[in-house]
């Protein structure tokens, strides 16, 4: 069938039956050890797609042994590092012959508009396991400047086991930043997709082993997260955990580490991501737009979405204005259309903690402008109006609490220096935008915001080459670029007498 991105072979693949799922370990495909399995629902409709096996502490332990037992025999581990490179080419290309399929096939579980996913999805993750693909044979040790009479040298090593827990809104682009690097390093990996959306990923895996990674190397396990997710976060045996999420889960896992074994915890937690424009920004609509589509696009559910909107007063009601008619004017609909700019909300808990998030906002005072309401252009469906709130005070929930939908909060500021006040004045670090002419303030200003990723006369659409990761709550370590390996490396000193 072929992968060509047209409105006929959407509508075929969506009618393609999805199997009930198992989960992936030691390289073979088994049910859960209870039998029991989780109902997916697609956020398009409604309509149950298929279940997912919804495995327990004995499932995971099984497949951390498996990882394990495949890493200390080497099949990978001490594979050459030319084979891996290969291997890591070789599921790129799967990725890649199967765009179509896996773009639809996430778009159906989690509701993300198509023109977004094709790209997102499984246009990111081929890149991203080709990057990695390259960095294989590239990874070298050192020889330290010791005194005369001695040698040191620095390994590089992998860490052994890595245990990745990857979120909902984009499973398939988070899932190949984490399960890639870790791979290309040598490690074997313990994958658990969020329940809320894990079949492109299970896809994912078999295509993996289509391509020839051994058995054991990737495991994946689905399923809820206070049982399989907790196993794996306080499984002894796992050296690295790698999370994207939630902050209140972050913190369970820190705890989990802090209980088990004292195992190495990256976390990406999101983020209230200030988006600054200044009243000398180069080109008013066009700053409008794209603020405009750096929140609204996937119904908001983006780590590094522009949530808090700070407009300088001269230009404020100009650009409300003008971003406000953006927001009317975007297509919320199915996002197996081509037409649709905004997809589904992921699923009805996240519906209503939207609405929650509008009506406590309206009670705190904020003044709402456009949207604020569910929509229904499907039946069954989950979807919900782009959201704009103005009056917004910084100290207001809806400045401060990550909603992760389309609700944005516009915020005025006089000056520079407030500018600065009202973007730091954030539990979180995640990403920032500034828009202005002059380049003296736009340096100034990605120094003084308090922030990971800071876009400049931009918003989002960085790529593979530059690392992805926040401060304060938004976590710590880095997803992307070649940073990435050293989560999943360890740094071993040989001291030589010669």
């Amino acid at each position: 069938m072929s992968n060509a991105l047209t409105q006929d072979n959407l509508d075929t693949r969506r009618e393609q039956p999805v199997a009930d799922g198992s989960l992936l370990i030691g390289g073979q495909w088994r049910p859960a050890a209870s039998g029991h399995t989780l109902d997916v629902y697609s956020p398009i409709d409604g309509r149950r797609l298929c279940g997912i096996a919804d495995a327990a502490q004995a499932d995971v332990e099984l497949a951390v042994r498996s990882a394990r037992d495949a890493f200390e025999r080497g099949t990978w581990s001490r594979m050459a590092p030319a084979e891996r490179k290969r291997i890591l080419h070789r599921i790129a290309d799967r990725i890649e012959s199967h765009h179509a399929e896996l773009a639809v096939l996430g778009v159906r579980d989690n509701g993300t508009e198509i023109g977004m996913a094709w790209k997102a999805e499984p246009g990111s993750a081929a890149s991203t396991f080709r990057f990695y693909a390259e960095c294989v044979d590239k990874i070298n040790g050192d020889i330290a400047p010791t005194p005369h009479g001695t040698l040191g040298l620095v390994h590089r090593e992998p860490v052994g086991v890595v245990g990745a827990i990857v979120p909902w809104n984009f499973p398939l682009m988070i899932g190949a930043w984490k399960i890639a690097p870790a791979l290309a390093a040598g490690n074997s990996v313990v994958l658990k997709p969020s329940e809320e959306a894990s079949l492109s990923l299970l896809r994912l895996a078999q295509l993996c082993l289509d391509a020839g990674l051994p058995e054991g190397v990737l495991n994946v396990v689905t399923g809820q997260g206070r049982t399989a997710g907790d196993a794996l976060a306080r499984h002894p045996d796992v050296d690295v955990l790698t999370f994207t999420g939630s902050g209140p889960v972050g913190r369970r896992l820190l705890q989990a580490s802090a209980e088990s074994n004292l195992k190495r915890v990256y976390l990406e937690l999101g983020g209230k991501s200030p988006n600054i424009v200044f009243a000398d920004t180069p080109d008013i609509a066009r700053a409008a737009e794209v603020s405009a589509l750096g929140l609204f696009r996937n119904s908001g559910q983006v780590c590094v979405a522009g949530s808090r909107l700070l407009v300088q007063r001269p230009v404020h009601d100009e650009f409300v204005e003008e971003l406000t008619r953006v927001a009317r004017s975007l297509r919320v609909g199915d996002p197996l259309r081509l037409d649709t700019q905004v997809g589904a909300v992921s699923n009805p808990a996240q519906l209503a903690r939207n609405l929650s998030a509008v009506e406590k906002a309206q009670q705190e005072g904020a003044r709402l402008i456009a949207g604020g309401e569910a929509l229904f252009p499907v039946a069954g469906g989950h979807y919900m109006a782009p959201t704009v709130f103005t009056d917004v005070k910084p100290d207001m929930a809806l400045a401060q609490q990550e909603v992760f939908g389309p609700v944005l909060a516009v915020l005025p500021f006089d000056d520079e220096a407030e500018a600065v006040r009202i973007a730091n004045d954030s539990a979180y670090g995640l990403a920032a935008g500034v828009w202005t002419s002059d380049l003296s303030r736009a340096h100034r200003m990605v120094r003084a915001v308090r922030a990971g990723v800071v876009h400049v006369n931009t918003y989002g659409g960085s790529d593979i080459t530059v690392p992805m990761g926040g401060v304060r709550q938004s976590g710590n370590g880095h997803d992307k670029s070649l940073h990435a390996l050293d989560k999943y490396l360890d740094l071993k000193t040989a001291w030589i007498q010669l």
